[in-house]
């Protein structure tokens, strides 16, 4: 069963675990790093024989074009992440559609290539944001990869729907979702989808979920960050519980990473709803925000 690998391309001081400590502004004074990390991504890819969708932060993609143009011409998808990183439900809707547009922009421009898919900065669609489901379709995004069905602090949607689905926006819109990855087990549900979940749970348990999702019939999306193979990035201080989220097994995670592709199939996501026929219009929705305006 083909999986979906998605890469966030965002730097480490540009996490919102770290915001706390780093301001916005202050990012073009800090060396980047996200190049090589992601230079090591592509080549760990190409020994696999993998591609993964890469949801490019606008802000990386305006100063990196050619890294842009690498991933691209090694053959992988390039969605988008938005601009700024900053969580959705805090801006003003405006600042969100420009950035929005801006970036989906700056992203067709580098590659000559409509950009369809779209996923927010630490997956902050929620109940206070569905409006930014209208703003994406607007824009012209096919899809979306934002909505966690979770309970956490920072995201996630309690109850929605688990599987890949159309969706009706509040407007009326459609877009094709493509949650992130859950697990249920004794009544609750777990996050699974990778990313700090698959640095913290050791890696024979995140292969258990993937393969328990995959004999249910169930393919997982799994997401990573550039920052998370890097254990060499400078320390920033913060509180104790966001210097846990960030810093938290990075020395393990690239060798977890290669031998997750080594067990199990991975594709594009664009590819894998395509061939699930999800960007046929004559599938009815499956989640309604119509009412939750």
């Amino acid at each position: 069963m083909n999986n979906v690998l998605t890469i966030d391309v965002e730097d480490y001081f540009q996490v919102a675990a770290l915001a706390e400590s780093i301001r916005p502004e202050d990012w073009d004074k800090i060396p980047a790093r996200v190049e090589n990390n992601v230079a090591r991504l592509l080549d760990l890819f190409d020994r696999h024989q993998v591609k993964a969708t890469h949801f490019v932060l606008g802000w990386i993609a305006e100063r990196f074009p050619e890294l842009i143009r690498e991933i691209d011409r090694r053959g992988h998808e390039i969605a988008s992440h938005g601009y700024s990183h900053q969580l959705i439900y805090n801006q003003e809707p405006e600042v969100f559609r420009r950035e929005t547009l801006d970036s989906k922009a700056l992203l067709e421009d580098i590659t000559g290539k409509p950009v369809l898919g779209y996923r927010a900065a630490s997956y902050s669609i929620t109940r206070k944001s569905l409006w930014a489901l209208d703003t994406l379709a607007e824009a012209g995004f096919r899809y979306d990869s934002s909505i966690f069905p979770v309970v956490h602090d920072r995201y996630g949607i309690k109850g929605s729907p688990e599987q890949p689905h159309r969706l009706k926006t509040p407007q009326g819109h459609e877009l094709v979702e493509f949650p992130l990855s859950t697990y249920r087990v004794l009544g609750q549900t777990l996050p699974v989808a990778g990313g700090g979940y698959f640095r913290l749970y050791p890696y024979a348990l995140s292969r258990f979920f993937y393969r328990s999702l995959n004999r249910q019939g169930t393919p997982f999306v799994f997401y990573l960050h550039p920052w998370e193979i890097d254990p060499g990035q400078p320390r920033v201080e913060a509180s104790w519980f966001s210097r846990f989220r960030h810093y938290n097994h990075l020395e393990d995670c690239e060798n977890r990473l290669d031998r997750l592709l080594g067990d199990f199939d991975f594709e594009p996501m664009q590819q894998h709803l395509e061939q699930r026929g999800l960007f046929d219009a004559s599938i009815a929705p499956a989640a309604d925000y119509s009412r939750a305006a």
